[in-house]
């Protein structure tokens, strides 16, 4: 009886030397964690202070405060990974660390950890996403990168970069009632002058794209449209040759007239010029005939034989 109590006593101070034994390997694990985040070496840190709380829940509650170190210390060194690859643009990696980091400090009951990191990930979400819808945007798939610009948009309403490059691929995709309807976001986020300058491109193209295929009317609605965001010499071009067309003289005289007060040095500003001339002798106006005719002339179109039969 003696020999068997002799023996369990042995069993029992064998297992306190073990368990010392782990808990001293736990907490060399872990120092050697602390060295190595002294020295900047995250990912090593993140591996030791992993391996160091497996063996500091095998010690029980000897382990009890180094594990609880160890998962206040891990899920900050993911999330401070995910901070670098985010610093490094490397946005689909940085999305996923920032993610495992706020699983884990929710798993830990690590809450600054978890708070900060939920903050992040929205914001990382957001650059992720635009940078891969202006990469869709450059690849001319206009249709996917107005969903992601649209997501950017739902998530953060002030995004500057977002809000005009969503004006632009609507506007690239041919929906122009839905660039419109985009402007005003643009406008709100001091992108005024650049969604004008896109939409006013978008309408002049449109308006080019009618008076070619004969479609007048539609021409000037587009040109008019055009204007309303931008003046441009081209757009009143193309509403005067579109009137021309329909045989509306005063309104092709309005167009035109404006057209040679934004670009009076224009290659076609003579010709331009003696169209609106013979509209004015159309309309029996001799003294606007002959000073649009002489206009004409003073930029190299050959007008003076229609100056001369007026001079009599």
């Amino acid at each position: 009886m003696k020999k068997l109590i002799l023996a369990f006593a042995a069993l029992i101070a064998s297992a306190a030397i073990v368990s010392a034994q782990d808990m001293a390997q736990a907490t060399e694990t872990y120092n050697a964690g602390v060295e190595a985040l002294g020295i900047g070496d995250k990912a090593g840190a993140l591996a030791q202070f992993q391996q160091a709380l497996a063996m500091g829940l095998e010690c029980g509650e000897e382990g009890a405060e180094l594990v609880s170190n160890c998962k206040v210390a891990i899920p900050g060194i993911i999330l401070s990974i995910g901070k670098e690859l985010y610093n490094m643009k490397k946005f689909d990696e940085a999305l996923e660390k920032v993610k495992e980091a706020q699983a884990i400090a929710k798993e830990y009951g690590n809450e600054e950890v978890e708070l900060e990191a939920e903050a992040l990930v929205g914001q990382v979400a957001v650059q992720k996403n635009l940078t891969d819808a202006n990469n869709l945007f450059k690849n001319k798939d206009f249709a996917a990168a107005t969903e992601l610009y649209k997501a950017v948009l739902e998530a953060e309403p002030t995004n500057k970069a977002a809000s005009i490059r969503l004006v632009q691929a609507l506007a690239n995709s041919g929906d122009l009632d839905g660039a419109k309807a985009a402007y005003q976001q643009a406008v709100d986020n001091g992108k005024e002058a650049d969604a004008k300058k896109v939409l006013g491109g978008a309408f002049l193209k449109k308006a080019a794209a009618a008076l070619k295929a004969g479609k007048a009317a539609e021409a000037i609605a587009a040109a008019e449209e055009s204007i309303a965001y931008e003046e441009d010499a081209k757009a009143y071009q193309i509403a005067g040759q579109a009137s021309y067309k329909l045989k509306k003289d005063g309104e092709a005289i309005k167009y035109f007239e404006k057209f040679l007060d934004l670009a009076p040095t224009a290659s076609n500003a003579g010709q331009i010029a003696l169209t609106v001339g013979a509209l004015y002798q159309g309309q029996k106006n001799k003294a606007k005939a002959l000073e649009y005719y002489k206009k004409a002339q003073e930029l190299g179109a050959d007008a003076k034989a229609y100056i001369d039969a007026l001079s009599k």
